[in-house]
């Protein structure tokens, strides 16, 4: 199958001659298409594998990507649901949040990192994020629980947000002083780690997403959620199976958050290529950081606001896996409808915080309330960035940036 889009041939006439020009092939966000053509056989078997099989719900396939997985990240278990946002319940519920409760977590995150902690019957105390990574602020969360701590903390969500770790040193030393557990929220991280040690393994609990979008992906939704401890990991298996030990018999309520097996199928598969696709997607980020450079969009030495473009910060001690590339962009909004019109895709991630989400008005913030998350949604601009990307495209979007700019 061919690298990029199919090629439109124009012919255009002059005085003299007929002269062929070649149309610019656009440069998606994301093109699932790629991967599929380079292991159709192997996800076809998987596929047929289940249907030969007659079992679509749990069973072997989703046992054997929990045993993957758990191997993957370092966790002791791993238990295999419906989606991300069940995986965040799940995630919550197994490290005790209860209703009453309270749960810390971003303002800059997507709306189910805040709206399953609701759903767990907690409130979700929204905070402001570190200026260069974007991800949760360790300092803003020790000086909040050192001046007032938030009745009936019950854990800390930090999210690993476009792929690279917050600061878990920071998070595991407020864990401990406080004596709250911290649950990742992974969803955008898979493969992911901070100092060696794997994503799913850095706290209590953590949920990841097998959204179509994300680095390891279902051709639907599922989740799953890593644990240090098997006896969550049980809990969690009631709680998904509508609070059933076993059929017909329910100890509490629970929900139905059950994983697909032909998704488990699928997923398997893919395991094997991600940490390859992982190293696709950094050895983009740092050809994009090197054509940006010359490009003279970025300094080539320490961050100026004078730049058009600004890199988000990248902590020594974590290894990013790029789910997203993601840049601070001068006229943002000029510039997308720029790419747009240039056929080059994007996206923001994300353009409203959650604290100023109308249903979240409740919490009592207001605009201005989280500042640096705030300055932050009207700049981030998410880049293509997959796999499968040619270097012609990545050149291709950086000097449309810079044509922009010009």
């Amino acid at each position: 199958m061919p690298q990029s889009a199919p090629v439109k041939i124009c012919t255009v006439k002059t005085d003299s001659s007929a002269t062929t020009l070649t149309a610019p092939a656009s440069v998606p966000l994301l093109d699932l298409r790629r991967q599929y053509a380079a292991i159709r056989e192997e996800v076809l078997a998987a596929i047929s594998r289940v249907c030969d099989s007659q079992g679509f719900v749990l069973g072997p396939e989703v046992e054997a990507l929990e045993c993957e997985i758990a191997a993957l990240t370092g966790s002791a278990a791993a238990v295999g649901c419906a989606s991300g946002t069940e995986a965040l319940w799940l995630a919550l519920v197994a490290a005790g949040v209860q209703p009453g409760d309270s749960v810390i977590t971003t303002t800059f995150s997507f709306f189910a990192s805040a709206s399953s902690i609701v759903r767990a019957g907690a409130t979700p105390i929204l905070m402001d994020v570190d200026p260069g990574t974007l991800n949760l602020d360790a300092a803003l969360v020790h000086k909040l629980l050192v001046t007032k701590k938030p009745q009936n903390l019950r854990a800390i969500l930090p999210v690993h947000l476009y792929g690279q770790c917050a600061d878990m040193d920071a998070f595991q030393k407020l864990s401990e002083e406080f004596d709250v557990p911290i649950v990742e929220d992974a969803a955008q991280a898979i493969g992911a780690e901070w100092h060696g040690r794997s994503a799913g393994s850095l706290g209590a609990t953590a949920s990841f997403s097998f959204y179509p979008t994300k680095n390891l992906s279902a051709y639907g939704d599922a989740g799953i959620v890593t644990t240090i401890n098997p006896e969550m990991a049980e809990h969690m298996r009631r709680l998904r199976n509508h609070g059933s030990p076993r059929r017909y018999y329910h100890d509490e309520f629970g929900w139905n958050g059950r994983m697909d097996a032909i998704q488990a199928a699928v997923l398997r598969v893919k395991l094997k290529h991600l940490s390859d696709w992982n190293r696709s997607r950094h050895q983009h980020a740092a050809a994009y950081d090197q054509l940006f450079t010359k490009a003279g969009l970025i300094s080539a030495t320490t961050p100026s606001d004078s730049s058009p473009i600004r890199l988000l910060a990248r902590n020594p001690q974590a290894t990013h896996v790029f789910h997203q590339y993601v840049v601070r962009a001068k006229r943002r909004d000029e510039l997308r409808q720029f790419l747009t019109e240039r056929k080059i895709g994007s996206e923001i991630y994300y353009p409203l915080p959650l604290h100023l989400q109308p249903v979240f008005s409740y919490l009592g913030l207001q605009a201005g309330s989280l500042p640096v998350a705030e300055q932050a949604a009207q700049e981030v601009l998410a880049l293509p960035m997959f796999p499968e990307l040619t270097g012609n495209e990545l050149r291709r979007v950086v000097e449309a940036i810079a044509d922009f700019y010009s």
